[in-house]
């Protein structure tokens, strides 16, 4: 015999059950109200601010941290591997004399003002980056582009007058990004791409915005954040301040390391360390005396304890090198060793080429913390051997690219290349440098003649070597990546294959 028992709630738990059915519901939707759902825009800290936005007509590599990959893209790209990928070339093939390059163009894809992108926006692109008039920063990357032809929309032909064994890689440069037929000449204010992200505005002294291109081409690799804003902050302690306060939600490349450990303990924000191509070289004017003089640059750099360097210019985080590159590339050899610290051998060489007494002479500083503290360093090692420098600071970019890249007009500077396998600066003329060695000409001449890696690297371990040993730059350190962000942001960079800030893979988690 079952019996069947029932009850009827009283008032007072009817009530209850009802109140807590209403806060489950209220619980429920409140969890997928936007306030609570993951943030989709991004606060990014940047400490100097672009002279433009247009990477195809000038060298701050701060154009391209803004622009590259998120306004614009090139036919390839370099991921964050370093390793060359298709974009908006799809594929390509070179003829095995190396002087034809055959590109398979991307279709459907559309620039920001609607134009079309096909075979002939990529000859534009091309055309205005090579021909006589270009003021592209990287134009020897196009030298040996003799003439370009495109048999349909989707095909792209290069014939070369030379082979160019770095042309795909080089394609991959901020400086060799796509630009739309139409408004390429606005661009270093108005940028149009095909990227991922639609330039909205500039407030010059302050900020950028971005914000998302829902008609990207690419959905697999569409932007997950609606808006992007890069401010600019030139002061250390104001951006870890920006940083500590939320104001800022990431600052890629922080510029104090020795303020890396105030993080610390912060449950919002996490740091990482990762590598760059930024090599600290204090260039002279190997034009005019007494740097003219190869011994004075041998005695120069084996007065310098570059271990002293990086503790005192960036707390101790820096890899030191011998020669202009760093360890990430292909082929380095670690030439520290040629010319190492020996205060007595580099009094002996200075007596040796006439200066017993030593000499007088001016660095041009930046404003970029790195280089008036390695300055400093550098200052009391020199006086060591009885050398006085003088340090004058000087404004970068614009006086600094003025006075020393175009003008020539100092003994020494200091700054940091950003570019990666940038080791063939040393064979352009003109060149800040002032440095004319036809033997490393040569070498950078047959690199370029060959696509097999490992011929290649030999040939970059020869110049390698002669840069250490001719030292028309002394070589400092590679610069550590230093990243502070909020701990829910996904898909930053930690390393830097080339400069840049990629944010289409970036998105909270939260």
């Amino acid at each position: 015999m079952m019996i069947k028992l029932s009850f009827a709630p009283s008032a007072r738990f009817a009530r209850r059950l009802s109140l807590g059915a209403a806060l489950s519901a209220g619980l429920v939707m409140t969890a997928m109200t936007p306030a609570e759902a993951a943030k989709t825009t991004l606060n990014l800290g940047m400490s100097v601010e672009p002279t433009g936005l247009d990477p195809t007509i000038a060298a701050p590599v701060a154009i391209g941290q803004v622009t590259w990959q998120n306004v614009f893209e090139g036919l390839v790209t370099i991921d964050q591997s370093g390793k060359i990928q298709p974009q908006l070339a799809k594929s390509w093939e070179i003829s095995p004399d190396g002087l034809t390059y055959t590109f398979k163009l991307q279709t459907g894809v559309k620039f920001h003002d609607g134009e079309a992108f096909d075979a002939t926006a990529a000859k534009f692109s091309l055309d205005r980056a090579r021909g006589a008039d270009s003021v592209n920063p990287q134009k020897r990357f196009f030298a040996s582009i003799a003439s370009i032809d495109t048999p349909d929309a989707e095909t792209l032909v290069l014939h070369l007058s030379a082979p160019t064994g770095s042309l795909i890689y080089w394609l991959g440069w901020p400086a060799s990004v796509m630009v739309a037929p139409k408004t390429a000449a606005d661009d270093k204010t108005t940028p149009v791409g095909t990227g991922p992200f639609k330039f909205a505005s500039w407030a010059k002294g302050d900020k950028v915005e971005l914000a998302r291109n829902d008609d990207y081409w690419n959905k697999g690799a569409a932007a997950k954040l609606d808006k992007v804003t890069f401010r600019f902050i030139a002061d250390p302690q104001a951006q870890a301040a920006a940083l500590k306060s939320g104001d800022l939600d990431a600052f890629p490349e922080f510029a104090a390391p020795e303020l890396m450990s105030s993080f610390d303990g912060d449950a919002r924000l996490v740091t990482r360390i990762g590598n760059t191509e930024l090599k600290v070289v204090a260039g002279m004017n190997n034009a005019k005396k007494p740097f003219d003089d190869k011994r004075v640059r041998q005695a120069l750099m084996m007065a310098i304890d570059r271990k002293t360097v990086i503790d005192g210019a960036w707390s101790g985080l820096g890899t030191p090198i011998g020669s202009h590159y760093t360890p990430n590339d292909p082929g380095y050899q670690d030439m520290t060793g040629v010319l190492p610290y020996d205060v007595e051998k580099a009094k002996a060489l200075l007596a040796e080429a006439g200066y017993p007494n030593g000499f007088t002479f001016t660095i041009k500083s930046p404003q970029m913390a790195y280089a008036p503290r390695s300055a400093q360093v550098m200052q009391a090692m020199f006086a060591e051997i009885g050398v006085t420098m003088n340090i004058e600071p000087t404004e970068f970019p614009a006086k600094w690219v003025q006075v020393i890249m175009k003008d020539r007009n100092f003994d020494m500077t200091i700054v940091a290349h950003a570019e990666p396998l940038d080791i063939d600066i040393y064979a352009r003329d003109p060149y800040y440098f002032n440095y004319k060695n036809p033997a490393f000409n040569a070498l950078m001449k047959k690199v370029q003649e060959t696509t097999d890696p490992a011929a290649q690297n030999a040939i970059y371990g020869e110049a390698q070597k002669i840069l250490a040993e001719d030292v028309p730059a002394l070589y400092l350190f590679v610069m550590p990546k230093l990243g502070v962000w909020d701990r829910h942001l996904k898909g930053l960079w930690e390393n830097e294959p080339i400069p840049s800030n990629v944010l289409s893979g970036v998105s909270w988690d939260e």
